[in-house]
């Protein structure tokens, strides 16, 4: 038996379970490609059609059942309305809201939100403010743990927006296939960090234009690719809201027909 032997896949049973209870939520971005939406409100804020809440509702109430007890909000543009929401909203886990007094970027503003984390010396969830998703945290943070990594994103393969054409070698069209996986994995926005990443942030600026190829490079970032079925979009258009609205419309009317 190999060391690799030791390391399970995506879909295995992990060797040892380390819960992780602590995350971050990057709540601050303008959304300009969501206007008019947010016009009025940052882009986590923007309700999914038929649902009742925001995004960050959503994000807040799975974080909560993956095991998260506290969530820190990091806050930027309209910061008032996540600050209101969170004052009267009915909370699944202790939400602690933090606010940019400046733009800082990603991996900054990662950096900014993990100094109020209740428990500095322990590993913690992040995921970006407009991610619509719902898979096993659990078995993504197990992954992590597995590989020794100090960082390890989600890795989603989400469908295009055309549809393809089969071709053989001669030239010789044998199919369609309309909006097909991606071929290749992007990043799905959701991470496990270990607690020494942290201090690997950026003070300003984007960590995956210099935390992440670095940890690359020394092989101490992982990747975890969602296991096939889940559900994930981004939600960056009017019309990825519209479509995550159908789409979970379809859902619910799946687990309610006998």
């Amino acid at each position: 038996m190999t060391s690799d032997d030791l390391i399970p896949s995506a879909g295995e049973s992990p060797l040892v379970s380390r819960p992780v209870t602590q995350a971050v939520i990057l709540a601050g971005g303008h959304g300009s490609r969501l206007r008019p939406y947010t016009d009025t409100r940052p882009k986590p804020m923007v309700e999914i059609p038929g649902t009742g809440l925001p995004i960050i509702g959503h994000q807040l109430e799975w974080l909560a059942a993956e095991g998260v007890t506290d969530a820190v909000i990091s806050c930027g543009y309209l910061s008032e309305v996540v600050l209101d929401w969170l004052s009267t909203a009915h909370l699944p886990l202790k939400a602690i809201p933090v606010v940019e007094a400046e733009a800082l970027g990603r991996g900054g503003g990662l950096k900014f939100a993990a100094a109020s984390l209740p428990r500095p010396s322990e590993p913690w969830y992040a995921t970006n403010g407009d991610i619509w998703t719902r898979f096993s945290l659990r078995a993504m943070a197990d992954f992590h743990h597995a590989r020794d990594a100090h960082a390890t994103l989600a890795l989603a393969r989400p469908r295009l927006p055309w549809g393809t054409v089969d071709v053989d070698r001669f030239g010789n069209v044998l199919d369609f296939v309309e909006a097909p996986p991606s071929p290749y994995p992007v990043n799905a926005g959701v991470y496990v960090f270990s607690a020494s990443f942290t201090s690997m942030l950026p003070d300003l600026g984007d960590h995956e234009r210099s935390t992440f190829p670095r940890l690359a490079r020394e092989r101490r970032l992982a990747g975890y690719e969602l296991p096939q079925g889940v559900y994930w979009r981004a939600i960056d258009t009017a019309k990825d809201l519209n479509e995550a609205a159908k789409e979970l419309a379809a859902f619910r009317m799946k687990d309610t027909t006998p």
